[in-house]
């Protein structure tokens, strides 16, 4: 009995988008399925041609081999042998064929097959505080990780000399080849798990992988100017590789502590500075402290008010890779006074009732109440 045709198991055109296709094999995979049917042979049957359907047409190769052959493209034999009885696997590229085509006359496969695997990247944070990152800073790491056996020089083998060979089962592939149908499949040869090489004789000491777990120490500069969450990638400090395969990349993320004084944004730095109410009215100076560890005198004006911002340039924070430096912002905080003694309250009770007569000394004040006023005569209306 002839097979249906994939796209009308499925009733969609042959033009059909990958979504249409999807959505149409849902619905008709929930109707017919099995627990929905118990007992029905039919609803089965049709459950399988659905199924079956859907395999091919998901597939963008098998959906091309099926547009071109029908059916006959997943039939034993069909297409098993491409020009010259060369196999060419599905998705194929072209240093496959070429090793397949010139292959025999080269000395077998390129490059002698996929190799042990590289060594696993690592990442590590460090954590410093603002004041390193400013400055720049070495800090050690103890990094758990593997190492290069010292038993059999990281070949895995007991004996130093002979080391691995190539895999008898896959030729230094690392991978097999099983025709079925109109497709050749590739899979992880099962005896070297994709090394292309084995060890007939393994080390003792780390079992053959050529690898130990031990703990590392390394210094690692943490550059003046750093931002928090850098990354910093120290190249082949990971894990050792397989067999001696190359190691990976060890990645450390920088952390930066929050500072009790400053904030940083960027290249500038921001600190807050209490002032006392005096000081604030007549005028002051004042020594402020600096992200280097000096300090800096800070000229504040008579009249200055709560939340003015004062800059002082080039004391801000250093830039990665440059002998320049940002800006830093001070910004004031007029203080109350509290737990007052009798002769400051008398002094500022004196200050009130002058303060009362010259409104003039205080313009914000004088401002907010002349539009509440305004407020009230217009009768809340603003």
């Amino acid at each position: 009995m002839a097979k249906q045709d994939y796209y009308a198991t499925l009733g969609v055109q042959r033009e059909a988008g990958a979504e249409e296709i999807k959505k149409a094999y849902r619905k008709l995979a929930m109707q017919f399925h099995p627990d929905r049917n118990p007992g029905d042979k039919t609803a089965e049957a049709r459950f399988k041609e659905i199924n079956e359907a859907y395999d091919v047409l998901k597939d963008e190769q098998k959906r091309a081999a099926y547009d071109r052959y029908g059916h006959a493209a997943f039939e034993q034999g069909m297409g098993g042998a491409g020009a010259g009885g060369f196999d060419f696997a599905a998705g194929a590229g072209l240093g496959d064929i070429f090793d397949q085509m010139f292959g025999e006359f080269m000395g077998g496969r390129r490059g002698g097959g996929r190799g042990p695997r590289p060594g696993a990247d690592l990442r590590q944070t460090v954590e410093i505080d603002l004041a390193e990152a400013f400055a720049g800073t070495k800090t050690q790491l103890h990094v758990a990780t593997r190492v290069r056996c010292d038993a059999c020089s990281g070949t895995g083998s007991e004996n130093k000399e002979r080391g691995a060979e190539t895999c008898g089962t896959c030729g230094g592939a690392g991978k097999v080849r099983a025709q079925q149908g109109f497709f050749i499949v590739e899979r992880t040869c099962p005896t070297c798990g994709g090394a292309g090489r084995v060890i007939r004789n393994p080390c003792r000491m780390c079992g053959g992988s050529g690898t130990v777990a031990r703990e590392r120490s390394l210094q690692v500069t943490i550059p003046a100017g750093v931002e928090d969450g850098t990354r910093i990638r120290l190249a082949g400090e990971g894990e050792a590789g397989a067999r001696g395969a190359p190691p990976g990349d060890l990645y450390v993320h920088v952390a930066i502590r929050p500072h009790p004084l400053f904030q940083r944004d960027g290249a500038n730095i921001f600190c807050r500075v209490p002032l006392r109410m005096t000081q604030a009215a007549l005028g002051a100076e004042v020594e402020v402290p600096v992200i280097d560890g000096t300090r800096a005198k800070l000229k504040i004006p008579p009249g200055t008010q709560g939340g003015d911002q004062f800059r002082l340039r080039g004391k801000g924070f250093s830039v990665l890779r440059s002998a320049a430096r940002g800006d830093m912002y001070v910004q004031v905080a007029v203080e109350t006074p509290q737990h007052l003694t009798r002769r400051q309250r008398e002094l500022l009770e004196e200050l009130e009732e002058e303060s009362t007569r010259n409104v003039k000394g205080h313009p914000e004040s004088e401002g907010f109440f002349a539009r509440v006023r305004e407020f009230f005569e217009n009768g809340g209306r603003g």
